[in-house]
């Protein structure tokens, strides 16, 4: 089993995170950096088979977990959008070295964008899985009742079932007001690296429109949507981890 590392980064601020070392050619080479979805851990099919790639080609790679989820600290209803987004700037700056491809899935796509804008130059390249940038504005926010947001403003909190898990999803205040902090969809974002966006069209949680408007926002020569027909959020098929794969052989 793969031995996980801590980041501390102080009192109660502790990253759980695993990290494989380049060789060979693969040292003169981009590394990879994993950024899992909301509620996601570093154990997911996806980033296990990102890490298997760069592996396979002696490519550095990084997977780690923000706080509130999988084995880091932080009770994960106390955080927020900004939150995650500081543990990924600490994780890129501390644990990295050189620019990095970065591979987001879902809310993990969001918090690449974020990163590509506050660290250009480290990054070599861009990924996202079924991207989900501004999620908790325009996915969740704007989809509530009157009724509804009336009680996250007065009690903080509401909770929305879940497609996923027999518990419903909780959805906080502050979890709405950071992600109001951070939105990236509307102003554009000039990449000077590839970007590659994966996304399917039975997609229930974010819909191919989200794709449609990020690749508008997206400003390069070298970006790509790929619509996967039939295909739904967590791209977790071996047929799409088969086509991830073959994305980051684009990423060079």
């Amino acid at each position: 089993m793969d031995s996980v590392a801590t980041l501390n980064l102080g009192p109660d601020r502790r990253i759980a995170y695993h990290r494989i070392e380049a060789d060979g050619d693969g040292a003169n080479l981009p590394g990879l950096v994993f950024l899992g979805g909301f509620r996601s851990d570093m154990t997911g099919l996806k980033a296990q088979y990102v890490q298997e790639w760069a592996q396979s080609r002696g490519r550095a790679c990084l997977r780690f977990d923000y706080r509130g989820h999988g084995a880091s600290s932080g009770r994960f209803e106390e955080l927020g959008i900004g939150d995650w987004f500081d543990d990924a700037c600490a994780v890129l700056e501390q644990l990295t070295q050189g620019p990095q491809i970065l591979v987001g899935s879902s809310m993990g796509g969001w918090i690449a964008l974020l990163l590509a804008r506050a660290y250009p130059q480290h990054v070599a390249g861009l990924v996202g899985l079924a991207a989900a940038p501004d999620f908790t504005e325009d996915g969740i926010w704007a989809k509530l009742t009157a009724d509804e947001k009336r009680e996250l403003a007065a009690v903080g909190r509401i909770t929305l079932p879940s497609e996923y898990s027999d518990e419903p999803y909780v959805f906080t205040r502050r979890l709405v007001e950071s992600g109001r902090e951070h939105l990236v969809l509307r102003a554009p974002l000039t990449t000077d690296y590839p970007v590659r966006l994966l996304h399917g069209t039975e997609d229930a949680d974010v819909d191919t429109s989200v794709a449609l408007r990020l690749l508008d926002v997206l400003e390069g020569t070298d970006i790509q949507l790929t619509l996967i027909k039939g295909a739904r959020h967590r791209l977790s098929e071996p047929r799409e981890l088969a086509l991830l794969g073959a994305t980051l052989d684009t990423c060079l």
